[in-house]
């Protein structure tokens, strides 16, 4: 039996295969204390992000501010 905490081997597989194809993959390295409050804010996320879909959203709302502002 699966505890509450635990993923099943399903939902594991699920986030795995290929990457979409219309992608560039980017490595950015980050002082410890930006990853720490980036985990801070998916913890508050609902549907809790991994840490490369967090940033994306960050990054994509900054753009979409941006263009709105100028």
């Amino acid at each position: 039996m699966i505890s509450g905490n635990l993923k099943s081997i399903d939902d594991i597989m699920k986030s795995r295969g290929r990457p979409k194809v219309d992608t560039i993959p980017l490595m950015v390295r980050m002082p410890s204390e930006l990853v720490e409050q980036l985990d801070t804010v998916r913890r508050e996320t609902e549907d809790l992000p991994s840490r490369p879909e967090l940033i994306r959203r960050i990054v994509e709302e900054w753009l979409s501010q941006k263009h709105q502002n100028g």
